[in-house]
């Protein structure tokens, strides 16, 4: 347990922070959170570029795209392919990237229009758009900038089964946010400790035939992206004026020279993070390795984070088969909360400073709560702008699973200073735009959809609950869930009754 005298301060640090992933964000062209879609696009007008010592051009440029011709009828369709060669000037913030994207039709009706997700365009200034050419370096000319997203019209129809390829240049000045626990954490941006690239590069989101593109706007808290799987290469070039920085990033890193070049294959996304000052922390599981990223003083809180990441990955892999990487990395964070990507998340510093060397704290509890992301959310996805339940709920109730299984003497901390010091209430099946604000949103999704998942495994028992969930996983793994297939796999491994249970819990069954 911890000390007590410090609950007051944790309230006072963490208002947003006693949940991981979520809040709101600060910027003026948000979508309106009880009716995104009424937001009127603006045009991202870059700021005049500021003098820059441009990164160093590297001799051995990674190699093009090849010209694999697109599959035959009898094939597998391939999954997009993502090549990014980026050169950082850490010093003065800035990124120049070279993208190239090969996208193929898997659905069974032709593509007349394109969408990529650029959540750097909600910055002003930040996303500077230089070129963006087709793969017969055509110039894209058709095509819209909003907040958020570019949209792009084709020139013709892409039927099913064939495929595309978009290159784009850009530059991004990346943005310095205040951490505040009045808007969502933001970690896209740079510190004086660190500079964080996550969702930075645009990216194609998935299809629903007959619906369209699966494309949110930003809400004030909360996640609004959906992840189709995809293939990453990534080529980092460090400028001659950059200083010595550790890269942390969401797959392992091959030094080539001045290059870093990174693999990331049937993955979510790609994130990294760059930092002079990171201390680095080692552990391995099984065929894992977990790196935890650490700022100097917190060593012991490092130590931890590490520790209980191991812990935990040994523990969901159990559950639900192995995790499927080489390489997860754990980042301490100048941000509130903590934030998960496919490889790597994030856990804030505030969690550090606060450590007392006890599991019965947020930093061990937040811990465990974005290694379960690694399984809900980048290996069994969701909407996380519309049913953020399924992989909120489920990750905060993996918090409880990982002390009941590990460390049951802090239990009882967790159920009463996570969850019930709050009374949560709300429909667990609610949305990010939520009209009643942060509070209702968090303890609606996460805090009682916590209490769903424990009175539903009470009412199922033990091991039908872990057998439906191992079920769920293994049945969905690589795609993107939904309240319907959770409710349909539960039904398949119970006869219980459970109306009235789901009725109380969810407003939409």
């Amino acid at each position: 347990m911890p000390r007590l005298l410090v609950i007051p301060l944790i309230f006072c640090l963490m208002t947003t922070g006693l949940v991981s992933c979520a809040t709101g964000w600060g910027e003026t062209q948000i979508a309106n959170q009880e009716n995104p879609s009424k937001t009127q696009p603006i045009l991202a007008t870059p700021s005049p570029a500021p003098t820059l010592t441009q990164p160093t051009q590297p001799k051995t440029p990674p190699p093009a795209l090849d010209a694999t011709p697109p599959p035959t009828e009898n094939e597998s369709l391939p999954i997009p392919l993502y090549q990014l060669t980026a050169a950082l000037n850490y010093n003065q913030h800035y990124l120049a990237v070279d993208e190239k994207i090969r996208y193929t039709n898997r659905q069974a009706e032709p593509l007349t229009d394109l969408r990529l997700m650029v959540d750097p365009l909600y910055y002003p200034g930040v996303f500077n758009l230089k070129s963006m050419y087709w793969g017969d370096n055509q110039p894209v000319a058709d095509y819209q900038i909003e907040p958020g997203q570019i949209s792009i019209n084709l020139p013709q129809p892409l039927p099913p089964g064939e495929y595309l390829e978009l290159s784009l240049n850009y530059e991004l000045f990346m943005p310095s946010p205040q951490p505040s626990v009045e808007v969502r954490p933001i970690p896209f941006g740079y510190t004086a400790r660190q500079i964080n690239f996550v969702d930075w590069y645009p990216f194609i989101p998935p299809y629903i035939p007959g619906t369209g593109w699966l494309a949110h706007r930003a809400g004030f808290f909360g996640e609004h992206l959906v992840y189709e799987i995809a293939d990453f290469e990534v080529n980092i070039h460090l400028s001659e004026a950059t200083p010595e920085v550790i890269l942390a990033a969401s797959a392992p890193a091959l030094r080539d020279g001045e290059w870093y070049r990174y693999q990331h294959k049937a993955a979510r996304n790609f994130a990294w993070s760059a930092s002079p000052d990171y201390q680095v922390y080692t552990a391995k599981v099984g065929e894992t390795t977990i790196q935890s990223y650490t700022f100097p003083y917190h060593a012991a809180a490092g130590q931890a984070a590490l520790e209980t990441t191991a812990e935990a990955l040994t523990l969901f892999s159990d559950l639900y088969g192995a995790y499927p990487r080489s390489l997860l990395s754990v980042v301490e964070a100048d941000f509130l909360d903590g934030m998960e990507y496919d490889g790597l998340y994030f856990l804030s510093n505030g969690f550090y400073n606060l450590y007392q060397g006890t599991p019965g704290e947020y930093l061990a509890a937040i811990a465990a709560h974005e290694t379960a992301h690694q399984w809900f959310y980048a290996l069994v996805a969701n909407d996380q702008a519309l049913e953020p339940w399924l992989d909120e709920a489920l990750c905060t109730y993996h918090e409880h699973i990982y002390y009941e299984k590990l460390h049951p003497e802090a239990l009882d901390w967790w159920w009463t200073y996570r969850v019930n010091y709050y009374q949560p209430r709300g429909w667990v099946d609610g949305s990010i735009y939520n009209p009643e604000g942060y509070r209702a949103y968090r303890d609606a999704v996460y805090l009682n959809g916590a209490r769903f998942l424990e009175e539903l495994r009470s009412e199922i028992g033990d091991n039908t609950f872990f057998a439906f969930l191992s079920d769920y996983v293994n049945q969905t793994k690589g795609q993107i869930a939904t309240a319907e297939i959770f409710f349909d796999i539960l039904n398949q491994h119970t006869t219980v009754d459970l109306s009235e249970l789901v009725g109380t819990y969810f407003e939409s069954r």
